[in-house]
């Protein structure tokens, strides 16, 4: 597609595509900067929805002015419009440029637990969030209002908090009308209504109280209104989406905390209460700054609880320090083993053939399951990671070097790459590529820099997207050629995560994204042929075993799933994908977090610092 800025023609290619929204999409440009351009009503994405494509034509007959006059005053954080895009009259604008954050992750990772664990402290949290905080307040001090302020618009390079989208900011007669479900204030909402929906315009407080959602699911690994609300009253249940509307958050006696994320004692007083005030009391106004110029976090020495509190909240109440469980227990039909433990973190699992293998991260080392050192240094959350045997593939930044004890290291130049028990698998200049008896060898041509893909043994998937560009493919493991012709739906909204698990004759791939401001979860069941089997949806965090994407198990037609509530299983049942069966005597050893591997043995169950090995009698 041809744009033109300033009169000057520019051509937009889809591998330049560095990101997809639910209403634009945004190109690398170079010379550091980058192009968003807001998609028209004729989008392929707003295809057959014609209330999409009516609000699409709003949005850019209100941009035709709005553009013209953003404010320039904003903080140097803010991303802000440079030049605008137009048609080859110059008449119409499409979008415009805006200077390019390289090297950004979007602030949902920081609530991820697995992205933080892998080298990002809570203290680094604290001073992201004290930058944010000045940004924010000089923002209002311009006069404009961030309006759909969430985790996606807010970029963290190092310990720098960037927001992008401002073309939605709110300022004199322009509104924001978009609003994302989590971080909508309630006070703006209809409270009656069974899920929030934006019927006030927003204001200053509306910002602080976002803010304040982002804290806290990035210190404790769960929003306000997180976990499972069971009243005892039966008429008092409500749907999960109108929990924000009535008030009922984390601190409700009858919510049922949820188990992955950390337990809110380790805060201070003057914190939790400032929280308990805003998502029980509808207390506003501006976050007080001094609550994070405050916060410090530290680790007990005694129990070694990671926590921002003058005293550790467990010693400090006599509670026992935390120690392991027993190395064997019984709960019913099940027997859960201890197999491995460590005081750093479990980076990577896998199968080889029967056996589990694993490294982990402890004191400086990078090791794996029998104790050898592979690689010393700090622990990177942009790292990657693979095992294959004995081998071990650690990616970052365009490079994928193979570790083999006893030989020398191997270094391959990648985009994305995978493993399977035989070859490694890759992208590079618009190729897949695998290892072949001498060097590489091609399977087929795909999109450069946008293609995301997984292998198992017999077959591989994988998608990219880009502008107009939605392809979905397969491929064999051991042959050459992709077939594209995958029916899957087009994703309209934000990726957020996409993850895929194998069997011998089909693949569950799993994709979340961000969908008119909800979190949205998809898995379709994927046979080696391109078809589809089955397909089913969740909304993130709604307790089901689809409310997250990773740490799943299949085997044969079923997949295994972990959840707060124990262990499930699930099966493709007349196109759908439905529950089959639910383990409850699991519940003690696993959380919607674990990951599940099994073999002949019995079931693995991986959490962040521990093994274990569980048998069903």
């Amino acid at each position: 597609m041809d744009v033109y800025i300033n009169n000057k023609k520019i051509r937009l290619k889809p591998n330049k595509a560095i990101g997809k929204g639910g209403e634009a999409d945004v190109y690398n440009i170079g010379n550091g900067k980058a192009l968003k351009l807001f998609k028209q009503a004729n989008h392929p994405d707003y295809q057959n929805n014609s209330q999409q494509q009516r609000t699409a034509q709003e949005r850019l007959d209100e941009h035709q002015f709005k553009l013209r006059l953003f404010p320039n005053n904003l903080p140097k954080r803010v991303i802000c419009p440079q030049e605008l895009v137009t048609d080859a009259l110059g008449m119409k604008i499409l979008g415009y440029t805006m200077e390019m954050v390289a090297g950004a992750e979007v602030l949902l990772k920081y609530s991820d637990r697995t992205f933080r664990q892998s080298g990002i402290a809570n203290q680094i949290v604290v001073e992201i969030f004290r930058d944010l905080h000045t940004t924010v307040a000089g923002i209002h001090l311009a006069g404009v209002v961030i309006g759909d302020f969430n985790d996606l618009n807010v970029l963290i390079k190092q310990k720098e908090a960037y927001l992008i989208d401002a073309d939605s900011f709110q300022f004199v007669s322009f509104p924001c009308r978009v609003f994302t479900t989590r971080f909508v204030d309630p006070l703006l909402c209809d409270r009656q209504s069974l899920k929030p929906d934006l019927v006030e315009n927003y204001a200053n407080d509306s910002d602080w109280y976002a803010f304040s959602v982002m804290l806290m699911q990035s210190l404790l690994f769960v929003d306000p209104y997180g976990g499972v609300y069971r009243p005892k009253d039966p008429s008092k249940r409500i749907p999960h989406e109108a929990r924000s509307l009535q008030g009922i958050s984390i601190f409700n006696p009858e919510v049922k905390y949820p188990k992955p994320a950390i337990p809110y004692k380790v805060l201070p007083d003057d914190l939790l209460h400032y929280f308990y005030q805003v998502f029980e009391q509808d207390k506003r106004g501006e976050f007080a700054r001094s609550l994070l110029d405050n916060l410090q976090w530290t680790t007990c020495i005694n129990c070694g609880t990671e926590h921002a509190r003058n005293t550790c909240p467990n010693c400090s109440q006599t509670i026992p320090a935390p120690s392991l469980p027993k190395p064997i227990v019984v709960r019913g039909t099940v027997t859960a083993t201890r197999i491995f433990s460590t005081e750093g973190i479990i980076l990577f699992t896998a199968l080889s053939g029967d056996k589990l293998c694993w490294l982990y991260y402890e004191k400086g080392e990078f090791k794996r399951e029998d104790g050898t050192v592979v690689l010393s240094g700090d622990l990177d959350p942009h790292l990657q990671f693979r095992i294959q045997g004995k081998s071990t593939l650690i990616g970052k930044q365009g490079q994928v070097i193979t570790l083999t004890p006893g030989k020398s290291p191997t270094r391959l130049a990648v985009e994305t790459f995978d493993v399977n028990e035989t070859n490694r698998y890759w992208t590079y200049g618009g190729q897949l590529l695998r290892d072949g008896q001498l060097s590489s060898e091609y399977i087929g041509d795909v999109l450069a820099e946008q293609t995301h893909f997984w292998v198992g043994s017999n077959f591989g998937f994988g998608f990219y997207r880009a502008g107009n560009l939605n392809v979905a493919f397969v491929f064999d493991a051991n042959k050459r050629g992709i077939n594209d012709t995958v029916k899957i739906p087009s994703f309209t909204g934000q990726l957020i995560d996409a993850n895929c698990t194998f069997t011998a004759d089909r693949c569950w791939f799993f994709i979340s994204t961000q969908e008119q401001g909800q979190t949205i979860n998809y898995v379709y069941i994927i046979r080696p042929d391109g078809s589809i089997e089955a397909s089913a949806m969740a909304k993130a965090g709604d307790n089901s075993w689809l409310s997250t994407l990773h740490g799943k198990f299949a085997a044969g037609n079923f997949l295994l799933a972990a959840t707060d509530d124990g262990i499930v299983r699930v099966a493709p049942q007349n196109g759908q994908i439905v529950q089959t069966k639910e383990f409850p005597d699991t519940e003690p050893f696993v959380d919607a977090n674990s990951q599940l591997f099994a073999s002949q043995q019995g079931l693995y169950v991986v959490k962040a610092q521990q093994i274990f090995m569980l048998k069903i009698t």
